[in-house]
């Protein structure tokens, strides 16, 4: 039940963070404030990717070694998740390595 629940925080923070990343060219006061708040924004997804990661690799050892209230259900719905969220986590890098090289690439 409480998988439930954090799969669905998780689509939230990513719903908000997809929000915010489309709002902020309108919201855009100077140039170092948006790339400030871009890095961070990037830190708070990769922070979120590692902490999904490492609940998931605490729930798998606690299955493995036999702890009680631990379903194998919940296991596999956790590494499931880890697994989606650094998919998409590499694919927002292929995307931002891609218009670097785009960028990179226009003549001056």
């Amino acid at each position: 039940m409480s998988q439930g629940i954090e799969f669905n925080r998780l689509m939230l923070d990513m719903r908000a963070m997809q929000m915010d990343a489309m709002a902020a060219p309108k919201a855009v006061a100077a140039p170092q404030e948006a790339g400030s708040s871009f890095a961070d924004m990037l830190g708070q997804a990769v922070n979120k990717v590692n902490d999904t990661q490492q609940a998931s690799s605490q729930l798998s050892t606690a299955f493995e070694i036999g702890k009680s209230g631990v379903d194998l259900t919940d296991v596999m719905i956790a590494k499931e998740k880890a697994g989606v969220s650094f998919q998409a986590l590499t694919q927002v890098r292929n995307k931002l390595v891609q218009a670097y090289q785009d960028i990179m690439q226009m003549p001056v």
